[in-house]
């Protein structure tokens, strides 16, 4: 069988809030779900398993460094069957307007690497701005590159 085609997504963003927030936003079921409007359970520990947007998303932690890295391996309910996970890999940096935050997601299926392009900005990224913004009560958080 031959090896399916897969994509990297590189993605840079400015999050006003602390790396701390913005590790705790991403690996606390209780605020995943408050910044993006969606059901998350799971573990935020080495080996656990982590679950957001109602099932759509599982994704199970390869390694955590707090508040500066996550690496897990993840899949959706859409994954292409046959198609290995890919791997996330988020670093945080903290920047005078927040946190430098930047992903690698590699071995994304090549025929579903754009829509999660965009997906990240959309259920991701923008929502977190907003989230940390409403918290702070103020504007400025800056997209650095795609």
């Amino acid at each position: 069988m031959p090896e399916k085609k897969t994509r990297i997504i590189r993605q840079k963003v400015t999050i006003p809030a602390t790396p701390e927030q913005v590790y705790e936003a991403f690996m606390d079921p209780v605020k995943h779900a408050a910044f993006t409007g969606s059901e998350a359970s799971g573990s935020s520990k080495v080996g656990g398993v982590f679950s957001a947007w109602g099932g759509y998303i599982t994704a199970k932690n390869l390694e955590l460094e707090k508040d500066k890295k996550i690496v897990q391996e993840w899949t959706t309910s859409e994954w292409p069957e046959g198609s290995p996970p890919s791997r996330l890999e988020i670093t945080l940096k903290s920047v005078p307007e927040g946190t430098e935050l930047t992903m690698v997601h590699s071995k994304v299926p090549a025929e579903q690497a754009d829509d999660y392009d965009q997906g990240w900005y959309d259920s991701y990224w923008n929502p977190m701005v907003k989230y940390f913004e409403g918290l702070r009560g103020e504007k400025g958080a800056k997209k650095k590159s795609r």
